[in-house]
């Protein structure tokens, strides 16, 4: 879990998007994002904001968690190559001023990275084996999918989430991701994905995560910790 509080949920990825940030991955996410103007969808405390500032892109940030904003203005230096903006909204319950502001940025590349949200938002608890984070972020990138299906300025849409998987399966990994998105995030909307735009990042210094999907699922002794992204570009 990430977190059952607010509170706990900042302090957790304060943490642990410091380690993603200074193993590189953030930027990584940021290389493989097209376009020059990105609405990121739950920002969080800013790790991907500010690697987005820096590759000069661009951004319109939101997040349902003002405490989440303002942690990621802080990663963003003024005077910043890129040009960002921060908005409290929610993807799922988008309100009329917020859709207008998004509409207005016109927006040709939306990106979720990471989705999640304190344990007292999504009901996770320590024992349902990550089920209720997994709704939760089901429910959330068919939102973020939705909204960028109805803006006609969005070309494409980067869903990147955490996984375990055998690394030397990840080819097969990669089709599972793209038949996993769209089957579930993308049916019946104007997007298609290929497996050449889905890839995998191994996840550095894990180990107490990892020892504990080991031990859980003794089948899978042979998993490591990774990235998932995926690129998904609208049709025609």
């Amino acid at each position: 879990m990430s977190g059952a509080t607010v509170t706990d949920f900042l302090a957790y990825w304060e943490n642990e998007g410091e380690r993603y940030a200074k193993a590189g991955d953030y930027d990584w996410m940021a290389s493989l994002v097209p376009g020059r103007r990105v609405l990121e969808i739950g920002c969080g405390v800013g790790f991907g904001t500010a690697a987005l500032g820096r590759r000069g892109l661009a951004v319109l940030a939101i997040d349902t968690l003002p405490e989440c904003l303002g942690a990621a203005r802080g990663k963003v230096p003024a005077g910043g190559a890129g040009s960002i903006e921060f908005r409290v909204a929610d993807v799922t319950a988008l309100a009329d001023d917020a859709r207008a502001a998004i509409e207005k940025f016109a927006p040709d590349t939306v990106v979720c990275w990471l989705m999640g949200a304190p344990a007292e938002t999504t009901g996770a608890t320590p024992t349902d084996a990550g089920h209720a984070v997994a709704a939760y972020r089901e429910t959330a990138h068919r939102a973020v999918a939705e909204l960028a299906a109805g803006l006609a300025s969005v070309a494409a849409l980067h869903f990147v989430d955490r996984t375990a998987i055998p690394w030397q399966a990840k080819d097969i990994g990669r089709d599972t991701l793209v038949r996993y998105h769209l089957g579930k995030t993308l049916v019946d909307l104007p997007f298609a994905a290929d497996r050449k735009n889905a890839l995998y990042r191994k996840l550095e210094g894990n180990g107490l995560d990892l020892a504990e999907i080991r031990r859980s699922h003794p089948s899978l002794k042979s998993v490591v910790p990774t990235l998932a992204s995926l690129v998904a570009e609208r049709k025609g």
